[in-house]
């Protein structure tokens, strides 16, 4: 009984899929470099055209958090979370142009808002799209992604940060984590859904 609720948490917050051609590569704000250089082996191997990263900081701290991970590799000073995302994606082999630009962004539902601006100024239509996230946040950014782009078809390519959706189980720090996330979920995804025109469609 215990594994049947164990896994019922991980299915909801660990989401994976595998990779499809898309339009647009998303990479919402974060400190970390694994999501942006998954997005850009993704890119290489011609799954699509554009990356998109996101973010300008966390409206918490009102600043970049600054290199969370590998900071020998990618450490500098960076202004924003999409200055430190870029400069990731270029050292793993994705040019200037294929980088679009979203810097404006403070959290996870703003990221997707922005994106979709950009990608609509742009006159991208985004008909199917990868989500290139950290494993815990998954379920938050398809939630949010997929709200402001309805239409499109998603596929999320998580990277593993700390721990795995085998093993978040085996430590407490981890516990904390993966339930505080499903806590977010749904009591952001409540203020939203209360803030929708009663008539809205999903």
């Amino acid at each position: 009984m215990y594994e049947k609720f164990l896994n019922y948490f991980t299915d909801y917050i660990f989401v994976k899929d595998e990779p499809q051609k898309a339009d647009v590569i998303f990479v919402p704000g974060n400190g970390y470099p694994q999501m942006a250089a998954h997005a850009a082996e993704l890119w290489k191997e011609g799954f699509a055209p554009y990356v998109l990263p996101s973010g300008r900081y966390s409206t918490v701290l009102g600043h970049f958090a600054g290199v969370q991970d590998l900071a020998e590799q990618y450490g500098g000073n960076y202004e924003t979370e999409w200055e430190f995302l870029r400069t990731v994606l270029q050292k793993n082999g994705v040019p200037e142009k294929a980088i679009l630009r979203e810097d404006k962004a403070t959290y996870t539902y703003e990221n997707a808002l922005r994106s979709r601006e950009v990608t609509d100024a742009a006159g991208i239509e985004v008909k199917k799209a990868i989500l290139c996230c950290r494993n815990l946040h998954a379920r938050r950014c398809i939630l949010y992604y997929q709200l402001v782009y309805p239409e499109t078809e998603f596929f999320v390519c998580p990277s593993d940060i700390e721990f795995t959706r085998e093993n978040w189980h085996t430590k407490g720090e981890w516990i904390d984590q993966v339930l505080g996330e499903m806590e977010r979920c749904g009591g952001q995804f409540h203020k939203i859904l209360r803030e929708l025109p009663a008539d809205s469609e999903f």
